[in-house]
C-alpha cells in the first residue's frame, strides 16, 4: 500500500479553481467552438494540476495513471455508442427513415402544442426504453427536424426534447441509473420510482405547462422552412413510405426487450442501409456517381455512417436540415469525454472529490440541510468527474450513513440522487452526457440549457419537499 499523507481542502479545490476560469475564458474567446479543442486543453490543464498536487501527498505517477485509466475504461461503452449514434444518424438519413419522419410528422403536428407533444413522446419512448440516449438520437433527431420546419427555434425544441428524454430515464425502471440509485441506497427498485412520483411529476407538469405558454406565443423565426418548400425538397431527394418506419420500431423494440444498445444500434444502422439501397436507388446513385449500383451504394453509405453528408437543395437552411456528421462528428465529443476522465480520474486518485464532500457534510444538522447538500454534491461531481454514474455512486456512498443516522429511509437518498444527479448532467458540456447530447442533436448545451426546465426543477423540488418535510418517509421504529 502506498503511503499518503490527507490532502487538505485547499488543496482539494485548487484544480477547480484552475478549471472554472479557463473554461469561463474559453466560452468568452471561442463560444460554441469551444468543444473543438479549448475546453480540452483546460480539463488536461487542470487534470495536470491534480497530478502536480497528487505527487505533493505522496502519490506515484503510475498511481495516477491507474484511476485515469480506470475513469477512462468506464467510459468505453459510451463512446462506442456516440460513434454508433454517428453512425446511425448518416444512415437513417440517406435511407429516407428521418425525412419519412419530418414528412409524416408534419402532416400532424401544429405548433401551439408541438413542444409539449415532443416532450411527452420523448418521454414515452424513453420510459419504454429505459434510455434517453437511444430516444434523443433516433425520434429526438426527427422531433428536431419537425420543430425546424415549423419555425422553433433549435434551442427550445432541443430543451423539449431532452426534458422528455430524461423524464422518463429517470421513471423508467428499465433505467441503469434508476437501478444504480436504488442499490447504491439501498432501495427496493418500485419503492423508490413511487417515491419519485412526489417530487418528478410536479417538476414535469409545470415543465409541460412552460412548453404550452411557449407554443401558444409562438412567432415563426425569420430563417424558418417554409413547410411547403421542405415538403418539396423531401418528395424530390427521397421515396418517402411508411415502411421506413420499421427501422426506428425496430431499435425501439430492441431496446424494450432490454438488448443492450450498442448491438441495437448497430441493428438500427444495417437495417437502415438495406433500407438505403432498396428504397433509394436515385439517391444513392446521384450521391454515389460511381458506375454501378454495388458501388455506389458502398460509397455512399460508408460515407454516410462515417463521415459528413448533405443533401443539397439551394436552400442553405434546408440543406442543413438534411446533413449529418456521421462517426466522424462525434470526434470532438469523443475527445473531450476522454479529457474528462483524465480530470475526474486524477481528482479521484488525489482523494479531492471525497475531502470536499466530507467536508460539506460536516456542518449539516437539518434534513433540509441533508438533502440540500446531497444535491450540490451530486451537482459537484457531475461537474468535476464528468459522469452522471459518479454522481449518484459517490454521493450515495458518501452520505448512506447520514441519512440513515436521521432515521431516513433509503428512498430519500435514491430519489435525492435521481432528481440531482441524473437529470443534471445533460446540463454540464464536458460532461459525458452534456457532451453527447449536444453532438447528437447538434445544439451546444448552453444553447439548450435555459429550455430544459424539467432538469433544473427537479433537484430545487426535491430541496423544497426536504425543507417542507413533505413526503419524506422514516425508517420504521424497530420493536
Amino acid at each position: 500500500m502506498q503511503q499518503t499523507k490527507p490532502i487538505s481542502l485547499l488543496k482539494s479545490f485548487s484544480p477547480i479553481l484552475v478549471l472554472i476560469p479557463l473554461l469561463a475564458a474559453n466560452v468568452f474567446f471561442f463560444g460554441d467552438n469551444s468543444l473543438g479543442g479549448a475546453n480540452q486543453l483546460a480539463l488536461l490543464l487542470a487534470a495536470a494540476v491534480a497530478t502536480l498536487i497528487g505527487f505533493s501527498q505522496g502519490l506515484s505517477f503510475e498511481t495516477i495513471l491507474e484511476h485515469i485509466k480506470n475513469a477512462i475504461n468506464s467510459t468505453l461503452g459510451a463512446i462506442i455508442i456516440l460513434l454508433l449514434i454517428g453512425a446511425l444518424a448518416g444512415t437513417w438519413l440517406i435511407s429516407g427513415v428521418i425525412p419519412a419522419l419530418i414528412y409524416y410528422g408534419l402532416q400532424i403536428a401544429h405548433p401551439s402544442y408541438f413542444l409539449v407533444a415532443a416532450s411527452v413522446v420523448c418521454a414515452i419512448i424513453s420510459v419504454a426504453s429505459g434510455s434517453s440516449w437511444s430516444t434523443i438520437a433516433t425520434i429526438g433527431i426527427a422531433l428536431l427536424g419537425i420543430g425546424k420546419a415549423l419555425g422553433f427555434s433549435e434551442a427550445v425544441v432541443g430543451g423539449a426534447i431532452i426534458t422528455g428524454a430524461y423524464f422518463g430515464d429517470k421513471m423508467s425502471p428499465l433505467s441503469d441509473t434508476t437501478n444504480l440509485a436504488a442499490a447504491v441506497s439501498g432501495a427496493h427498485l418500485f419503492d423508490h420510482i413511487r417515491y419519485m412520483f412526489y417530487t418528478t411529476v410536479p417538476s414535469y407538469i409545470i415543465n409541460l405547462i412552460l412548453f404550452f405558454i411557449i407554443g401558444l406565443n409562438y412567432t415563426p423565426e425569420s430563417s424558418a422552412i417554409g413547410l411547403e418548400e421542405l415538403n418539396s425538397a423531401l418528395i424530390s431527394n427521397f421515396n418517402i413510405t411508411p415502411f421506413l418506419f420499421l427501422v426506428p420500431a425496430l431499435v425501439v423494440f430492441l431496446i424494450i426487450k432490454k438488448v443492450d444498445p450498442i448491438p441495437a444500434l448497430f441493428v438500427g444502422v444495417l437495417s437502415a442501409a438495406l433500407c438505403a439501397i432498396i428504397f433509394q436507388p436515385e439517391l444513392l446513385e446521384r450521391l454515389g456517381g460511381k458506375s454501378n449500383y454495388f458501388q455506389n451504394s458502398y460509397y455512399v453509405l460508408f460515407s454516410a455512417a462515417g463521415s459528413e453528408t448533405s443533401i443539397q437543395t439551394g436552400n442553405a437552411a434546408l440543406t442543413d436540415l438534411l446533413s449529418s456528421g456521421g462517426m466522424a462528428g462525434m470526434l470532438n465529443t469523443v475527445w473531450l469525454i476522454i479529457c474528462a476522465m483524465v480530470f475526474g480520474g486524477a481528482m479521484e486518485a488525489i482523494g479531492a472529490l471525497e475531502r470536499i464532500a466530507g467536508w460539506l457534510i460536516a456542518g449539516v444538522k437539518s434534513v433540509g440541510g441533508l438533502v440540500a447538500t446531497t444535491v450540490g454534491s451530486c451537482l459537484f461531481i457531475n461537474l468535476t468527474a464528468s459522469d452522471q454514474y459518479l454522481a449518484v455512486v459517490v454521493p450515495g456512498r458518501m452520505y448512506k450513513n447520514a441519512f440513515d443516522a436521521k432515521g431516513l429511509a433509503p428512498v430519500n437518498l435514491s430519489r435525492t440522487l435521481e432528481d440531482s444527479g441524473t437529470v443534471t448532467s445533460v446540463l454540464i458540456p464536458w460532461n459525458t452526457c452534456g457532451a453527447t447530447q449536444s453532438a447528437v442533436l447538434g445544439v451546444a448545451t448552453f444553447v439548450y440549457l435555459p429550455f430544459c426546465f424539467f432538469n433544473y426543477l427537479s433537484p430545487l423540488m426535491s430541496i423544497i419537499f426536504a425543507a417542507f418535510d413533505i413526503k419524506i418517509k422514516r425508517k420504521a421504529a424497530k420493536a
